[in-house]
């Protein structure tokens, strides 16, 4: 196929992308998600579409190499305690317009017999400042920098990422770590820095760092992504603009 990816038959008159596009834009995942995506264009577009629509900060790339500003902060946390939910600290805050999303899935686990605990939530840049200092100082810059973002590299600062539990491995042991596998993208959490993917994230293995993307979000990064929260947010800050064009265009 050449040119044009669909003609008069396309489910979608809006699409506008060629081929070509499509490929030199995956060309950097790994050949079993780019594979797919290439063999089912029209699917994967018509699936990815919903995501443009995302607030910015629900699909923003915060990682080594994509900082957040100093002065970002956002503007609607509340402290979950005040909400019944179980937190390591009273201080605990998150975004308040995701709260029905954390008692949902609160409610959920506890049907199940687990009481979900969250232990570290949003944190500003400065506190994340001092946060990687104090790593450093006990572990080393090398080792720290495995664990711990620097001050605007850190997900907690948008307000949508959580640490769950102990906040060890051995997270992924227990009823709570099980059930968060099992069930946190089906209220819109994925989880952030997989096991063996640290070459990929910059960070190793965190079974209790989870970041809220929304329910679309967590099922194209399951379908198409590998289920790899890294490769899906890399690709949207890579092409977010160029699809909205093509995809948003009047």
């Amino acid at each position: 196929m050449s040119g044009a990816l669909w003609a008069q038959s396309a489910p979608d008159p809006t699409f506008r992308i060629s081929l070509g596009q499509l490929t030199a834009w995956v060309a950097d995942l790994p050949p079993s998600i780019a594979g797919p995506i290439l063999a089912h264009p029209r699917e994967f577009l018509e699936d990815y579409k919903p995501l443009l629509s995302l607030p910015w900060d629900q699909m923003v790339l915060v990682d080594k190499g994509h900082a957040l500003p100093e002065t970002y902060a956002p503007r609607d946390l509340v402290r979950l305690s005040r909400y019944g939910l179980y937190t390591s600290r009273p201080t605990e805050e998150m975004r308040k317009e995701i709260v029905p999303v954390l008692l949902e899935m609160s409610r959920s686990a506890r049907k199940d017999g687990v009481r979900l605990k969250f232990s570290s939530c949003y944190r500003s840049w400065a506190y994340q400042r001092y946060l990687f200092q104090h790593y450093v100082n006990e572990d080393g810059l090398a080792t720290a920098e495995r664990y711990s973002a620097r001050p605007g590299q850190s997900q907690h600062q948008l307000g949508l990422a959580a640490d769950f539990g102990s906040i060890t491995p051995e997270f992924a042991k227990t009823a709570e770590g099980k059930w968060m596998d099992a069930h946190a993208e089906e209220f819109g959490f994925s989880l952030s820095y997989p096991q063996g993917l640290e070459s990929v994230t910059g960070y190793m293995w965190e079974p209790w760092h989870f970041r809220y993307i929304g329910k679309e979000a967590c099922q194209v990064q399951k379908k198409w992504f590998g289920d790899i929260q890294q490769y899906l947010l890399v690709f949207n800050n890579e092409h977010a603009k160029e699809l909205k064009a093509s995809l948003l265009k009047p």
